[in-house]
């Protein structure tokens, strides 16, 4: 925070969950910043909803910051980025920002440009969204349907990121298990995406390894590890941030907000589903103008061979099955479960959803930058496969 001390600061909000705000850590990151008044808004629950931002934005109002401190996961990130833009912009519309797009950077709704009236530092504690660097904010919209939003514009990027692997040492393992296949599910994604690049290659690649060399260490309690899982988090979110994701974040988004599971559990159980149905070559694959070809297929074997799970000359779909089957074995030794049944959600209320949540998904956002542009019909079904397990 030294280059922030430089600037004149003489409020200070703290946006945090509960045990940050009871366990000191928050109003000990306060007195980093001499002279100035600090407030904790410590209330933040996962999957911020827009009535808590809502919540926040009015203590926002009252303190009236200089600098704005996101201390947590990514729901408090999240929520902070909410905060930081209705702060900022009071008169912005909530339908406006979630509206659908094929490009980011062309689109009909323009976000307002943020930082006149406050500065948004995020300081992660866990491992998995990468939110700190990323221009994605997930906001659930309880009185229209319970719906995930994910608003989404390099203007919600936070001013300052800062990656210190210390806060992951409290971490419960099963945190550390769920986050991290998030991050896995992160890279991957932005690997295949339609908007991947040379620039994002790199990063989600780089990222892939990570976790498969580190993840289980981490969950096992080895300190280097967590701190490579902490990093592993951030490049996987610079390579997203600009190569965007896909279906399978569609489909968690739903699936955790009407059935309760967490994010990236919900990421990792549908993982090895969508993985078979995009490297099955359809019959017509996304509309991007700079993604000529299909090609996830052989980009989901790039991933196995340069991980080591196969041989250079493994053909491409039995390089995909074992993909499909490194990441079973990694949720295994971090004892995730497999299918949404074993999530407790039961057979009865999952059905009686399905077709909603196949919807929604198609939906969402993040569907475009899919490499298969997928039917209604076809999310339901891996909904249903990855319900039962098969």
């Amino acid at each position: 925070l030294d280059a922030l001390q430089e600037e004149t600061v003489h409020s200070v909000l703290i946006v945090s969950d509960p045990f940050f705000a009871k366990n000191g850590e928050a109003a000990r990151i306060g007195a980093l910043i001499p002279g100035a008044s600090v407030t904790i808004f410590g209330e933040v629950t996962p999957d911020p909803t827009l009535e808590l931002v809502t919540q926040g934005l009015a203590l926002l109002q009252q303190c009236r910051p200089e600098l704005l401190i996101a201390l947590g996961g990514g729901s408090a990130i999240d929520a902070a980025k909410g905060m930081w833009l209705f702060y900022e912009h009071p008169d912005t519309s909530f339908d406006g920002l979630r509206q659908r797009f094929l490009d980011i950077r062309k689109r009909a709704f323009k976000f307002p440009k943020l930082g006149q009236k406050a500065k948004l530092v995020a300081i992660p504690t866990t491992s998995g969204t990468g939110s700190e660097v990323t221009s994605f904010s997930v906001i659930t919209d309880k009185q229209n349907g319970n719906i995930k939003y994910p608003l989404a514009d390099y203007r919600l990027t936070p001013d300052v990121a800062i990656i210190d692997p210390q806060f992951t040492r409290s971490m419960p393992k099963s945190i550390v298990a769920d986050t991290g296949l998030d991050v896995l599910t992160h890279a991957i994604e932005a690997y295949v995406s339609v908007m991947a690049s040379d620039y994002t290659d790199g990063l989600a690649l780089h990222a892939i390894e990570m976790v498969f060399t580190y993840l289980e260490k981490s969950y096992n309690g080895d300190p280097l590890a967590r701190e490579k899982m902490h990093n592993a988090s951030c490049i996987a979110g610079m390579a997203f941030t600009n190569a965007f994701l896909g279906l399978n974040h569609s489909m968690a988004h739903k699936l955790g907000a009407e059935c309760h599971i967490p994010h990236g559990r919900a990421n990792a159980i549908l993982l090895p589903y969508v993985i078979k149905y995009n490297a099955t070559k359809p019959t017509k694959f996304a509309s991007f103008p700079k993604y000529k070809e299909y090609v996830a297929d052989e980009r989901y074997a790039k991933i196995a061979r340069r991980v080591g799970l196969c041989s250079a000359d493994t053909p491409i779909s039995e390089a995909v099955d074992c993909l499909v089957k490194a990441i079973r074995e990694l949720m295994t030794v971090t004892e995730r479960p497999l299918c949404i049944k074993d999530c407790g959600v039961s057979e009865a209320e999952f059905m009686s959803k399905v077709d909603e949540l196949s919807y929604k998904a198609f939906e969402d956002q993040c569907t475009t930058a899919n490499p298969v542009y997928p039917l209604v019909s076809e999310i339901k079904e891996l909904y249903r496969e990855a319900y039962y397990g098969e």
